[in-house]
């Protein structure tokens, strides 16, 4: 709730920035914009992954995703010059970022406090009872109580960890080094070079310039499409397929953008080819990492290291990308349509990664996923000792 006082305060300062025609109201404007998102990508997935029950863990987490895209979708559809793109306008599309901020305002004090949190970190068995009866029923949460139960045990005499202390944990390693990869995966995949080529894709197919929005509008029907099917089969499928289904298949798109763009000038039909590639690589996108990501970053922690996890993954992730938008001008410039090659590799690597390393997670407590991370170093510890005496380590590396 608190951090609806950023949005606020962005929509204020932007617009006012026009009548005063004072620029300098637009950029810490967005400043506080950026804020407000930061935070919001961390703790939005986070409440939503402790208040689900497992069944539907995944599910109810991809909320962030499908409301994200949904969001996409949204600006790009009020963006068109029939509603508020036209240049008197653009004050009035900058402060719409104050409507959501409302609406949770008056929304969100109806909604309780996470169990987990109330439970776990404060103590409060009462607390976390009627927020239990709020979430599921009266009679209905027996389950997920016992659940809790048992991570309060293990979690007795350990108090909630910094950032750094992940790092310095090495129990915690793997887990860790999983959600790094993951969220600069997520944005050094592709996906927004895919966005900056759009465009000239779409001209190239011979649609006229002021077509492209509408066109564009379809990419973002695209993914917001793809984040609902995710959504849907997340629970059937699991995690680690869709994730590497979907890494897989932005590979081979990769490869085939490539092509097209190469051999652009090879036939009336080629250019058709590359926007297929477009909107295939974005549903591939959709399908796996772009809804996914957020899911094992809750998963993957018990409620002692989750907060501090999430302020890592969202830290890389959005320092991923700063990073693609200021260098991917100059990938484009020295490489041209090679540099898909270039996501092509990562796309890989992080597939395999997954694969070798990521347990799947679905329908499993966060202490039985702790649990089978510690497993997996101790089965490495134990081959990495010497000889026939070699016995199975008793704490975590």
């Amino acid at each position: 709730m608190m951090n609806n006082a950023f949005a606020l305060l962005a929509a204020l300062l932007m617009g006012l920035s026009y009548p005063t025609g004072l620029f300098e109201l637009l950029i810490v404007g967005r400043f506080f914009t950026g804020v407000n998102a930061g935070i919001g990508i961390c703790v939005q997935p986070l409440y939503l992954g402790e208040i689900a029950p497992r069944a539907l863990r995944g599910a109810m987490a991809m909320g962030t995703s499908i409301f994200i895209t949904g969001g996409i979708l949204t600006g790009q559809v009020i963006g068109l010059n029939e509603l508020l793109g036209k240049e008197e306008h653009w004050p009035i599309l900058l402060c719409t970022t104050c409507i959501p901020a409302f609406l949770q305002l008056i929304i969100l004090p109806w909604f309780p406090e996470s169990p987990r949190y109330l439970l776990i970190d404060r103590g409060d068995d009462v607390g976390c009872r009627k927020a239990m009866k709020q979430l599921h029923g009266a009679d209905n949460f027996d389950r997920e109580w016992e659940d809790m139960e048992r991570e309060r045990v293990s979690a007795i005499g350990i108090k909630p960890k910094k950032p750094w202390q992940l790092f310095m944990d090495r129990s915690l390693r793997w887990q860790v080094l999983t959600i790094i990869l993951l969220n600069a995966a997520q944005q050094l995949n592709g996906i927004n070079a895919i966005y900056f080529y759009t465009d000239y894709v779409f001209e190239e197919a011979g649609i006229p310039d002021v077509n492209i929005p509408y066109v564009t509008v379809g990419t973002g029907a695209c993914e917001c499409l793809t984040a609902l099917t995710c959504g849907m089969l997340i629970e059937s499928l699991g995690r680690k397929v869709l994730i590497i289904g979907g890494y897989t298949l932005m590979a081979f798109w990769c490869i085939c953008f490539t092509l097209t763009l190469t051999f652009q000038g090879a036939g009336l039909w080629m250019p058709y080819l590359s926007m297929g590639c477009v909107f295939a690589f974005i549903l591939s996108f959709g399908l796996g990492p772009g809804g996914v990501t957020n899911i094992l970053t809750t998963e993957l922690f018990t409620q002692t290291s989750r907060p501090a996890a999430y302020m890592i993954g969202g830290s890389v992730n959005w320092l991923s990308f700063f990073v693609i938008g200021m260098v991917f001008p100059f990938i484009v410039t020295k490489l041209q349509q090679y540099c898909f090659l270039v996501f092509l590799v990562i796309s890989v690597l992080v597939a395999v990664y997954i694969f070798l390393v990521v347990p799947e997670t679905k329908n499993k407590t966060f202490l039985e996923i702790h649990t089978e991370f510690q497993s997996g170093d101790k089965r490495k510890a134990s081959k990495a000792d010497d000889g026939p005496r070699t016995t199975l380590l008793s704490t975590p590396l």
